[in-house]
């Protein structure tokens, strides 16, 4: 029996999912390589393996299948990110290390090859396509913002943090980690080493705990 998955109240075959999905895959790689405007839908198919008249089956056009393959990766990029804040739901005795590491696997995120093409090709091609910016941020930050307040409510909710508005606590923590991300990564054109990142992390945990860590309880 052929495999299913519904779409839209309808039955779409399992390998048509699979297909059009390594259509997407390979086209944010030759766009990621090759920029906007010197890709062709030919190496599209050629890096996906497949005819050129089936990548127009699947995707109408350059123009859908660029914005399409912009949200997979945007996609892709946040769905390693939630995975990440999930961990904050048993975060263990120890918040701060427990907030490092979710801090620094973020980072290595952000500055992974995806994210960086991501940000790269909706920088360059926002003239051409204005809603670009709105699509990725809210396929990425926003809904990050949103998945982390949500783990810090809960925190502060048990106590482990001091009582505080979860939207913006967890925008100041997205901010104490990308802002001087972007400045050591030269807005992600240079790599930053392991150790730099690490750094980063600890620094950003650090601050952010200064102003939401809830208060010892003195014992009597």
């Amino acid at each position: 029996m052929t495999a299913v998955a519904a779409t839209s109240g309808r039955k779409v075959p399992r390998g048509r999912i699979d297909k059009r999905q390594a259509i997407l895959d390979a086209a944010f790689t030759v766009f990621a390589r090759r920029g906007y405007g010197q890709a062709c839908v030919k190496d599209i198919a050629d890096e996906a393996g497949v005819a050129k008249p089936t990548v127009y089956n699947h995707l109408t056009d350059k123009a859908t299948l660029f914005r399409h393959a912009m949200e997979a990766a945007a996609d892709a990029v946040m769905a390693e990110n939630l995975a990440i804040v999930e961990r904050l739901r048993e975060p263990g005795d120890d918040l701060r290390a427990a907030l490092e590491d979710m801090a620094y696997r973020m980072l290595q995120i952000c500055c992974g090859e995806r994210s960086r093409a991501l940000r790269r090709l909706t920088y360059a091609q926002v003239a051409d396509f204005p809603e670009l910016i709105e699509t990725v941020q809210g396929r990425t930050a926003v809904r990050l913002g949103e998945a982390l307040a949500d783990r810090l409510a809960r925190l502060s909710l048990s106590g482990r943090l001091r009582p505080c508005d979860p939207g913006q606590a967890a925008e100041q923590l997205l901010a104490l980690l990308t802002g001087p991300m972007e400045t050591r990564s030269r807005l992600g054109t240079r790599k930053v080493s392991a150790a730099d990142t690490r750094a980063v992390a600890r620094s950003a945990v650090d601050t952010f705990l200064r102003a939401y860590e809830a208060a010892a309880t003195e014992t009597p």
